[in-house]
């Protein structure tokens, strides 16, 4: 068993011997989502703590999207727990670039790839297969993506 499965299933065991429901149903969820990952597919395997880490992503992702969802359509309970699970979540998740570091790293990149020859807005491309290396799992594709737009354009 990868070491960041194990982790949550160590969490998940101290949150129910704590009567901790918020904690323990997102971490069920969570690897329940894990499981489902391991068995899919023609053979079941066993996830690596990257794609561990990938799933984790994914399902921190649909929490704060719930929320936002939950909040426009005024049921701010609901929305209040949905962003509390997402934050549980983050704690297995690395820390998330903030925009002045991001900002630097796209700059780098628009560098490289226009002494590589890429110019103007069709060098995205170019531009984001030097970035999403740098950054996995530190910055979501949307952020990263707006941000080499706007150097891009400007």
């Amino acid at each position: 068993m990868t070491t960041l499965k194990s982790k949550l299933q160590e969490d998940l065991t101290e949150a129910i011997r704590a009567r901790d429901e918020l904690r323990s149903s997102t971490l069920r969820l969570t690897l329940a989502a894990i499981t489902k990952e391991e068995v899919s597919g023609k053979t079941a395997r066993e996830l690596s703590d990257d794609e561990v880490q990938k799933v984790i992503a994914k399902e921190a992702k649909k929490r704060r999207e719930a929320a936002d969802a939950f909040a426009q359509g005024g049921r701010a309970e609901q929305a209040e727990r949905e962003k509390a699970e997402g934050v549980i979540l983050d704690a297995y998740l690395p820390q998330q670039l903030t925009d002045d570091e991001l900002h630097q790293i796209v700059a780098q990149a628009v560098e490289e790839a226009r002494a590589g020859g890429a110019e103007g807005p069709r060098a995205m491309g170019a531009v984001m297969k030097i970035v999403n290396p740098k950054v996995a799992g530190r910055a979501e594709g949307g952020r990263v993506a707006t941000a080499v737009k706007q150097l891009l354009a400007g």
